[in-house]
């Protein structure tokens, strides 16, 4: 595979990154800008023809930088998978949700790998960034690409690195946080930490795809659990009649031993809800019971019902009921100052407030409209007169351009699932 490697040093080498989303366009857009032609794969042609025509559509992407590099020729993309039998080196990062039944649902990965084994040649590295369960770049991928008669790390590489986007971060973007790479085989990995380190200035590899792949459910995990451990905290401390954010502002003055989390209406993003699930889907194969995991997912499952509770709880305390308030929730995105609304629990609480037939409405100012079941909702203008007009203000997302006084000031009840107004003093205010 030399002849792959001259080409990834002198930037010959055409990239392509398979899967456009909130993962995937960045991949993209940082190796065009690095001097590499790139060329985008995405069933989403919408997408691909608005990159072609230079035209942006993640707010994390810089929107003059996609317009200059579509200009230059060097970002392309395409729904065709035919030019992968161009292609040098290809990143796979499309969806892995999960299925009803919390089972992984690798579907999309099945069906790049279907058009893949099509187009595989020698000199060619293929990496997997799609978070799945430790050993699916072994067990599923290396079979397949081996049945086309090439050898891993003889004739092709195959990798595993895990993404660590973080919509909304404006310090830390794909150049500056560290990348961990694991290879089906050693030169396998070295490939792959060398593609990397021609875009990310600090490359980890480790000892194999497998480890890599365990590296991000370890850091999805650790996250989860902790986030459930904090919010089944947060509803001792209401049934003890503490305030949940004093405790933690306390403990955190303790200079070694501990790492403030905080509570919050549940997990929400492509990650947090979703990995750790993948991970105790596969020890159950092992006959293990992921305890910690399962029982964190299930406490944060369970916090839209207990924000509906409060609410309850709050309208209960002024004679209303659920049924018939009118119920302003304020952010509907899975965390603040995105648009990105996977998985957020957001949905979840005005899906259960819909079926208690309160008449819900909601304002974010980076999503224009929802949609929960069969109902498509409109993001409304928030105004003085539609706060003192609603029964209860519910804050599920604490955006930065939301100005918490006025808020408290003309509302008559509020939730407060994010500690946004932790500064304010008010009767008003019902914290989680």
């Amino acid at each position: 595979m030399e002849k792959l490697i001259k080409k990834i040093n002198n930037r010959t080498a055409v990239i392509s990154i398979i899967g456009l989303g909130y993962a995937g366009l960045p991949l993209l857009v940082e190796f065009a800008d690095n001097g590499f032609k790139s060329i985008g794969i995405d069933i989403n042609e919408n997408k691909v023809k608005k990159l072609n025509k230079g035209i942006n559509y993640i707010s994390d992407v810089n929107n003059e930088r996609v317009r200059r590099l579509a200009k230059s020729g060097l970002l392309k993309a395409s729904t065709d998978f035919k030019i992968l039998k161009d292609i040098d080196a290809i990143s796979i990062c499309v969806p892995t949700p999960l299925k009803k039944t919390k089972d992984p649902d690798i579907s999309y990965i099945l069906d790049v790998l279907k058009e893949l084994k099509k187009f595989v040649h020698k000199d060619m590295i293929i990496i997997l960034e799609s978070t799945t369960y430790p050993g699916t770049t072994n067990e599923l991928l290396l079979p397949e690409l081996e049945s086309s008669g090439l050898k891993v790390g003889k004739d092709f590489a195959l990798a595993f690195s895990p993404e660590r986007i973080d919509p909304g971060n404006t310090k830390f973007n794909i150049k500056n946080t560290p990348k961990v790479v694991g290879g089906v085989t050693t030169k396998c990995g070295k490939i792959a930490s060398l593609l990397y380190s021609t875009i990310i200035e600090n490359v980890i590899t480790v000892s194999s795809a497998k480890a890599a792949e365990m590296v991000k459910m370890l850091e999805n995990t650790f996250r989860a659990v902790n986030i459930g451990l904090v919010n089944e905290f947060a509803i001792m401390c209401n049934k003890l009649d503490l305030d949940t954010s004093e405790i933690i502002q306390a403990a955190s003055t303790k200079p070694f031993g501990f790492m403030p989390f905080y509570p919050g209406p549940g997990l929400g993003g492509h990650c947090l809800p979703i990995d750790p699930l993948y991970l105790s889907w596969k020890l159950k194969t092992l006959d293990y019971n992921a305890r910690f995991i399962e029982l964190a997912s299930e406490i944060n499952a369970n916090m839209p019902l207990y924000v509906v509770s409060k609410i309850s709880d709050g309208l209960n305390n002024q004679k209303k009921s659920v049924n018939g308030s009118r119920i302003f929730i304020l952010g509907v995105t899975y965390k603040p100052n995105v648009d990105d609304i996977r998985e957020s629990p957001a949905l979840d609480i005005i899906k259960l407030l819909m079926k208690k037939k309160a008449d819900v409405t909601y304002n974010d100012p980076y999503v224009s409209y929802i949609k929960i079941d069969n109902t498509s909702l409109k993001s409304q203008k928030l105004t003085d007169k539609l706060l003192s007009a609603s029964d209860c203000v519910v804050i599920v997302t604490d955006h930065k351009s939301y100005d918490w006084n006025n808020i408290v000031e003309k509302s008559h009840l509020i939730i407060d699932t994010r500690n946004a107004t932790k500064n304010l003093k008010s009767k008003k205010i019902i914290k989680i």
